[in-house]
């Protein structure tokens, strides 16, 4: 089977720990060249993986099919505009873009030059929400009326880098919240307004880095939060429906699996620890353990190889990484009004 060729644009934490694992565990995909500066690096984790001297001289390559984006967040959209231009396929990290209108660009120049473009939206596969997805399906919750997910760390220090820097694209909102957002509107659908509260809490903070944001469902509200000053962190997802509630601790394990060297399909990779199950309350008080569904970023990549290769549909379209942009801008110009705004 001839496979799709790939060239991946940065490798930091999400090139070199996510994008370039999750491409290698696809045999549909061939990942041939990788734009950095950091040549040792991709030498030493990536054999016979070419290191492209330039953005320019990587899209030059008939060869490639495919680029993928994880350069930092505020390049995203020249990144991506450049590869589709070439003619190139695009996979962009989140947070998409900076903006809906550029979002709007993207969407129009691929549809324009008869691209593919979708987003890395990776948290769709984490193993916790891919469990809390299916109790919804089910219906083990009934209707859902309170939806609360909560992204906390404890990091008092500044890590640098991109994300804690004034720039278009930065702050926890664009990095965390693409991914909580992402996965409320893939439960609720778009909401009808949302109401923020987006402060600096660490004394050296120039940029956001907690937020609280109050999604509006009609009867029905989903509660995102994230912060940075949290030691003891409570439930990572709290749901609660007119035939139960549902309560789960604990993160997903990929991202740490993945830096620690574990790949998918190896054992252990995307499982849950027993501890940290999550349990159902039934309307007559029974309690009842949830076992946590296995993760699966690799699912991700092996959606865009049968996409390319097959025409089936995209793992993730990139209009609703627009839409999650949307709520995004809504939520800044709530935090900055001290208003609910309405999503139109």
């Amino acid at each position: 089977m001839q496979k799709t060729t790939v060239g991946l644009i940065g490798y930091g934490l999400g090139g070199a720990v996510f994008h370039a694992p999750l491409i290698n565990a696809i045999s549909e995909l061939r990942l041939a060249a990788v734009v950095t500066s950091r040549r040792a690096q991709v030498e030493h984790d990536l054999r016979g993986v070419r290191v492209a001297a330039s953005v320019t001289e990587l899209l030059a390559d008939p060869s490639i099919d495919l680029v993928v984006v994880a350069s930092p967040s505020p390049n995203h959209f020249e990144n991506a505009r450049a590869a589709l231009q070439a003619g190139k396929h695009v996979v962009v990290d989140k947070p998409f873009a900076a903006s809906v209108k550029e979002a709007d660009e993207l969407i129009a120049l691929a549809e324009s030059r008869g691209r593919s473009l979708s987003v890395f939206q990776n948290r769709r596969w984490d193993n916790d929400f891919l469990t809390v997805r299916k109790c919804i399906a089910e219906e083990s919750l009934g209707r859902v009326y309170h939806y609360e997910a909560h992204f906390d760390r404890f990091r008092p220090l500044l890590k640098g880098g991109w994300r804690e820097e004034p720039a278009k694209g930065a702050g926890l909102l664009y990095d965390l919240g693409s991914h909580l957002i992402d996965q409320a509107l893939q439960l609720f659908g778009s909401p009808r307004a949302v109401t923020a509260d987006i402060i600096p809490q660490r004394d050296v903070s120039i940029t956001g880095d907690y937020f609280h944001l109050i999604l509006d469902y009609g009867p029905r509200r989903a509660i995102l939060h994230a912060a940075n000053l949290v030691r003891e962190p409570g439930p990572h997802f709290l749901i609660h429906g007119d035939a139960g509630s549902f309560l789960k601790y604990g993160m997903d394990s990929q991202e740490e699996a993945l830096k620690a060297g574990l790949r998918p399909g190896q054992p252990g990779y995307g499982e849950d620890v027993s501890a940290n199950y999550g349990r159902l309350t039934a309307l007559d008080g029974t309690r009842s353990v949830i076992p946590t569904l296995r993760g699966c970023y690799q699912e991700y990549y092996a959606g865009i190889a049968a996409h390319l290769q097959k025409g089936t549909p995209i793992p993730v379209n990139a209009a609703d990484s627009r839409d999650g942009l949307i709520v995004i801008e809504a939520a800044a110009r709530s935090a900055v009004e001290r208003r609910t705004i309405a999503i139109v």
